[in-house]
């Protein structure tokens, strides 16, 4: 694959790599000015900072819905690398989001540059395919875009070499090459096997230390079918790590970003994100047998791709299978959760035999706002969540929420289901309804031993049925307002007959066949 330049004004996908298929190779920088046809900025055209480039600099506008859109023509398919100039004369980043050619694409953060006439460059990738592409950058708050000055842009693109064809089985290793047939013999990189892989195709991650400096993007147009999905996986008996180290603690810099839809990804682990170690923004997919830890926002994540993404595109259908997410730590303590489905969620998103443990903040949160209203239900089955609030190593933060389940926000009614799952020794509450006023199916779980509550619901009309709450000591009673009956067996200062069965230490695996298997004093129990 050869370099061709494109016309272009600004890109702006902050710590995003979008796989593209081809060889490598490189040409000399363009320069574009965002003063210049084709750009098109919403502001206006500036020139009162010093220091800039050429005739002057876009201001797009302080709004929601501002945005600069920027034309890119490329002779083939490939990867843009850009270099952008840009100017915020804030002590606080400007997050926007970005769509190429009307798909969502990332997002990015401009952090502050001290005075609106002192420049900083930040270097970005991006996809463009052959023809003409819209860029768009549109700002995700009110204080809006940064000032942009320019951009330098090198293409890597389809030329005269001939790309490695795609295949319905590749092979990956940490020393692949982009330009590699995919065989087990030659294994190529992540990215191109992304980009080359046919729907029902597969792709085998050997064992081994990725180090990655950018996110994986699994483009929302890079997406199998219902009767062929597309597989990403381990290498029979082997382990990838997807090391994301290199990454600063950044709202843009996700670990595995799957926003395509109908992929299978199986056995990898992700860590040292600087953000979600995985994040699904696309639909029906399954993630299975994956382990996020010591990534700096929640470990595995859905929710919609861009604040632009409408409702009928949020996440749906995904399955969460086997899964396990522990040690997930943000600066400021209240933010790392083990699993989250919030905010954006479509319906039908299901955990099941998953484990989160030691998260500086909750082991699941279905957070909800009023800004974006009800979530679809989700539901979360035959699953595990202890010792949240506390890492491995004892470190807490007092900000954080702490609880095992945290099944809603802001009094927003949505009916979710949890059932047969438990939770052990979390740092607040075991099961907590967090202000969702709705009717959520809560049936055939255990709670143990959590530092406040085992169970706490103080509103909604949720129904109860086969719950057990046990304590090894004293501890604060229950509380569930709603349908609770008496098959419940909840704590109001003595355990009931069911807690024999729950006594001892806890310990978990995984079966063969992935569902999960936890004891307490060396007896298996089924909630």
């Amino acid at each position: 694959m050869q370099l061709k330049p494109v016309i272009a004004c600004v890109s702006l996908l902050a710590g995003t790599l979008v796989a593209v298929s081809g060889t490598s190779a490189q040409a000399a920088a363009v320069r574009y000015e965002a003063e210049r046809s084709p750009a098109v900025c919403s502001g206006a055209i500036e020139s009162e900072w010093g220091g800039y480039s050429d005739t002057g600099f876009c201001n797009a506008g302080n709004a929601v819905g501002a945005h600069a859109q920027f034309t890119v023509n490329a002779a083939a398919a490939g990867t843009a690398t850009v270099q952008v100039r840009f100017a915020n004369g804030t002590t606080t980043a400007r997050p926007a989001n970005v769509t190429v050619s009307g798909s969502a694409a990332g997002s990015a953060s401009f952090q502050g540059t001290g005075t609106w006439a002192t420049w900083a460059t930040k270097t970005l990738t991006v996809p463009v395919r052959a023809g003409s592409n819209t860029i768009q950058l549109s700002p995700t708050t009110a204080t809006g875009l940064p000032n942009i000055d320019y951009v330098d842009v090198e293409v890597q693109a389809g030329g005269g070499t001939t790309p490695p064809p795609a295949g319905t089985t590749l092979y990956v290793a940490p020393n692949g090459t982009d330009s590699a047939a995919g065989t087990e013999a030659a294994p190529t990189t992540l990215a191109s096997a992304l980009a080359r892989v046919p729907s029902g195709g597969q792709i085998y991650l050997r064992g081994g230390k990725y180090a990655l400096a950018r996110t994986v993007t699994i483009a929302p147009d890079n997406s199998g079918t219902a009767s062929a999905p597309k597989q990403l996986s381990t290498y029979p008996g082997e382990t990838p790590v997807l090391n994301f180290a290199a990454m600063t603690e950044d709202p843009a810099n996700r670990g595995l970003a799957v926003n395509g839809s109908y992929w299978n990804i199986e056995g990898l682990v992700v860590e040292h994100a600087g953000d979600n170690g995985i994040f699904v923004g696309g639909s029906n997919n399954t993630i299975e047998r994956t382990v996020t830890r010591f990534n700096r926002d929640t470990g595995l994540q859905l929710s919609r791709m861009a604040s632009t993404t409408p409702r009928d595109q949020w996440p749906s259908d995904n399955l969460v299978l086997s899964a396990q997410s522990h040690d997930n730590a943000d600066s400021d303590g209240e933010d790392a959760d083990g699993f989250a489905a919030k905010l954006t969620v479509g319906s039908g998103n299901v955990f099941r035999y998953a484990v989160a443990h030691n998260n500086i903040d909750d082991g699941w949160d279905l957070y909800t706002k009023t800004d974006t209203g009800p979530i679809g239900a989700v539901t979360i089955e035959d699953s595990l969540a202890y010792e949240n609030g506390t890492l491995s190593d004892g470190s807490q933060n007092s900000s954080g929420d702490r609880n095992g389940y945290k099944l809603g926000g802001e009094d927003i009614k949505v009916n979710h289901v949890v059932r047969r799952n438990i939770a052990y020794d979390n740092g607040k509450h075991g099961f907590t309804y967090n202000r969702n006023l709705g009717t959520m199916a809560v049936s055939d779980n255990i709670s143990i031993d959590n530092s406040e509550r085992n169970f706490s619901f103080d509103g909604g009309t949720s129904v109860f049925r086969n719950n057990v709450s046990c304590r090894s000591g004293s501890g604060t009673n229950d509380k569930t307002v709603g349908d609770a009956d008496g098959t419940n067996q909840f704590w109001s200062g003595t355990n009931g007959s069911r807690c024999s069965s729950y006594a001892g230490a806890l310990a978990w695996t995984y079966t063969p066949d992935g569902r999960l298997a936890v004891t307490f004093g060396g007896n298996r129990v089924t909630p």
